[in-house]
């Protein structure tokens, strides 16, 4: 028996020791294949260890440098202090990263234009070499903007989890992909007021109509799904500021144009704040001149606001000034108009139709932002 056992450890330590040995063919195979796709990776010093029953890869000062898909050919340059890479030598179909930062992103070689740190970071991949499911989460996540050598806060959010997985088809072959974002106590700073307030998100959507997963171009790719009638169906979507809770299903398109068009279902519990946060009320005093209609709620057009209370006027006559005088109610009210009275977790609720048509999008008569085309 001790004769066998020996054995055993010579034969394990010479298939660790073996495939280690190939770590450096196989990164390199990797970085060929990632190039292609406008991904480059490269680490300042790499070290195996692990044994005996572990790959641990260690990639110091790495540099990931990502090419945009586009005529423009666009750097963005992300630095790192570590990754570690790690596999069980008996199931290499699954590996596991961890992101040591800061990291610092800058625009090919210039100053850096992002920071990010977390306490937290971590990928998982499963079902090598063509991966089935690709996760990422971070704990105490946080992006600054740089200007110079002043930062401000971009990002903050206690927990972050990306998760992706091929439902149907193949990489190859006319992928079918589910995609879920979660978000605890999230912040978005310097984009909107109402993102600036922590939330928490959980929103789960399909992709269709893609052909593979080929380098390209990335308006290809989105021409491609406009041409297979593709469609992002969202299965689930639930975010929750404070008392206000919103949440969405539908599905959305391309038109030939490269449009976002389709309509989501959406339930609201707690309009009341939603208005006062978006500054809508504020619209609705006469002679609001567009520069202020920015200011107070980008995106949004006063002529729009008043679409809405005329519709209030035509249905009940003299509803409008009333709205007029007591703004935010009035908001409320011409919304909820636009929708049906319904329940959402055990609170009083409206639920109304979010439609993209061309890019735009709206409640009824009101736009509330327009997006532009991605191809």
């Amino acid at each position: 028996m001790p004769v066998l056992v020996l054995v055993v450890a010579v034969a394990w330590s010479g298939f660790w020791f073996y495939a280690a040995s190939h770590v450096d063919e196989k990164f390199d195979e990797w970085r060929t294949r990632e190039a292609k796709s406008g991904r480059a990776y490269d680490c300042a010093n790499r070290s195996v260890a692990g044994f005996p029953f572990r790959l641990e890869v260690r990639c110091g000062d790495p540099v990931v440098t990502l090419t945009s898909q586009t005529a423009d050919r666009t750097q963005l340059t992300a630095r790192l202090k570590d990754i570690l890479v790690v596999a069980q030598v008996y199931d290499p179909t699954k590996i596991i990263a961890e992101f040591t930062g800061p990291a610092t992103v800058s625009a090919g070689s210039d100053a850096p234009l992002f920071v990010a740190g977390w306490t937290t970071g971590r990928a998982s991949a499963s079902g090598l070499p063509t991966p089935q499911r690709v996760s990422l989460v971070f704990d105490d996540p946080a992006v600054d903007r740089m200007n110079g050598t002043t930062q401000s806060p971009l990002l903050r959010a206690k927990h972050l989890e990306l998760h992706t997985r091929l439902l149907e088809g193949s990489l190859s072959s006319n992928p079918v992909v589910e995609t879920a974002l979660q978000i605890n106590a999230g912040s978005l700073q310097g984009l909107h007021p109402i993102l600036a307030e922590p939330f928490d998100a959980d929103i789960r959507a399909l992709l269709r109509g893609l052909k593979d997963f080929a380098p390209k171009p990335w308006p290809e790719r989105f021409r491609e799904i406009q041409a297979a009638g593709g469609r992002l169906d969202f299965t689930q979507s639930r975010v929750q500021q404070g008392e206000t809770i919103a949440v969405a299903a539908g599905s959305l398109g391309l038109t030939a144009t490269g449009y976002l068009d389709g309509e989501l279902t959406m339930t609201v519990a707690g309009m009341e704040r939603i208005v006062a946060q978006l500054g809508i009320d504020k619209l609705l005093m006469d002679g609001v001149p567009q520069s202020t209609v920015d200011r107070i709620a980008p995106g949004v057009s006063a002529q729009d606001v008043n679409k809405v209370i005329g519709a209030l006027d035509r249905m009940i006559p003299g509803l409008g000034n009333l709205a007029r005088k007591n703004a935010n109610a009035g908001v409320v009210a011409g919304i909820n108009m636009l929708g049906q009275a319904s329940t959402l977790e055990g609170k009083p609720a409206r639920a109304f139709p979010l439609k993209f048509t061309e890019g735009v999008i709206s409640i009824g008569p009101l736009r509330i932002a327009q997006t532009a085309p991605l191809f």
